[in-house]
């Protein structure tokens, strides 16, 4: 299990860090959390740390987004908030992308639970009363 504090933005870097460190083998992340607790920020740290200098933001309405990093590897980025039934993640292919080796960095993942395959990682951000993220992850 992983475990970490963000109490600002200036412990997000290292926070990100951390995490692909704990699961450097693993390529499929869940990002559970409210709206506004975080996820698309966090995710944007972690593209940075793989390297990427993409403009990383939420695909709300595109569902997915593919960054790069300066050494040629790809980045998908999924939000599936707005999917109404789990045959549109079918419709985009998700597979494809999930069973491909990159990194995947899923927000939303209650739509699509039942498609996940089983050795992710889910990371939970909840934000306390003072803005503090505490950030938990665990592979399922």
């Amino acid at each position: 299990m992983f475990l970490t504090q963000i109490s600002d933005l200036s412990h997000l870097q290292e926070s990100a860090k951390l995490l692909l460190n704990h699961f450097s083998d693993e390529r499929v992340f869940a990002f559970y959390g409210t709206m506004g607790a975080g996820k698309t920020t966090f995710i944007k740290a972690i593209c940075h740390e793989l390297g990427s200098n993409d403009y990383v933001t939420s695909p709300t309405f595109a569902l997915i987004n593919e960054y790069t990093t300066k050494s040629g590897s790809v980045i998908y980025h999924f939000d599936f908030y707005r999917i109404k039934k789990v045959e549109e993640a079918f419709d985009l292919g998700y597979e494809d992308y999930i069973f491909s080796g990159n990194y995947c960095f899923i927000e939303w993942p209650e739509m699509i639970e039942q498609l996940l395959p089983a050795g992710i990682v889910e990371v939970r951000i909840k934000e306390d009363v003072k803005g503090v993220r505490q950030v938990e992850a665990v592979k399922v």
